[in-house]
């Protein structure tokens, strides 16, 4: 089914688009996030010049990671919440872990969310299983989503397990499937 951006354009939500997850060294670093992060500068790039509602997620935690102390949870320069764009903090996987989030979420009738950005395995998984438990419709977009280094050798294998149980909570589909050049949105 496709439904015009212009009538009920879809919220694009940036999940934890931030420097820890690009600094070498670091617990959940992304080794492979550079075409992730291009596709995601796209998409966001194309919501703020069409003003279509752009939300951002951000991953904090009193720990040695994630700390809110630490410049490491800064969003990456490039992704950084312009004014007017929502931004929530969450210190537990799923975004539904900020009671903001779920406050706001709850109050939009009718929504349909993209998800893009890091922690495919964490963040964008519990997400979308928490947002499918509440209605809530999400699409992720695969080429614009990226998982840490598994603690297997099969990055590839793991990354696919991980979409194909996304798949049951959300749809998931490429950009190019996502953007229309009639410049509709498929739901």
């Amino acid at each position: 089914m496709l439904t015009s951006i212009h009538d009920d354009p879809p919220i694009l939500i940036c999940a934890d688009l931030q420097v820890e997850y690009l600094t070498p060294g670091r617990r959940h670093v992304i080794f492979d996030g550079d075409a992730a992060m291009a596709r995601c500068l796209e998409l966001l790039m194309l919501w703020r010049s069409n003003l279509w509602p752009v939300m951002h997620l951000k991953r904090i935690a009193q720990a040695a990671w994630f700390n809110p102390a630490s410049r490491l949870t800064d969003w990456i320069a490039e992704t950084k919440p312009h004014p007017g764009e929502m931004t929530f903090e969450h210190p537990l996987p799923s975004a539904y872990s900020s009671a903001r989030f779920v406050d706001h979420m709850s109050s939009i009738r009718a929504m349909r969310c993209v998800l893009i950005g890091f922690s495919l395995d964490e963040t964008i998984l519990a997400t979308a299983v928490d947002g499918f438990h509440r209605s809530h419709r999400y699409q992720v977009v695969i080429d614009a989503v990226a998982c840490r280094q598994p603690g297997t050798d099969d990055a590839a294998a793991y990354r696919n397990a991980v979409v194909n149980v996304i798949g049951n909570f959300a749809t998931v589909q490429s950009s190019a499937e996502l953007i229309r050049t009639s410049g509709a949105v498929a739901v």
